[in-house]
């Protein structure tokens, strides 16, 4: 009895980590593609948002914005401290 016990566990514990997936946000890409199911994740590594939509076409999935998207700013200008 005890060993059908420990093997259980060790089953239910493999089955719940093959299931699981770790949803990653890349800072270089700036769409993220939503796909939805049982196993529902993030794919973010796409440049466009027509990129990610001719892909996500027949699937259950929608293309949304990155939220962790490394923008690159424009260097503000440097103002002159020289007295005239």
């Amino acid at each position: 009895m005890r060993s059908a016990c420990l093997t259980l566990v060790a089953i239910s514990t493999l089955v719940v980590g093959v299931s699981a997936r770790a949803q990653t946000y890349d800072p270089s890409y700036p769409v993220c593609m939503q796909i939805y199911g049982p196993v529902g994740y993030l794919d973010c590594r796409y440049a466009s948002l027509e990129q990610c939509r001719y892909l996500a076409v027949g699937r259950s999935a929608t293309c949304v914005v990155n939220p962790y998207f490394a923008q690159k700013k424009p260097a503000a200008a440097r103002r002159s401290t020289r007295a005239h």
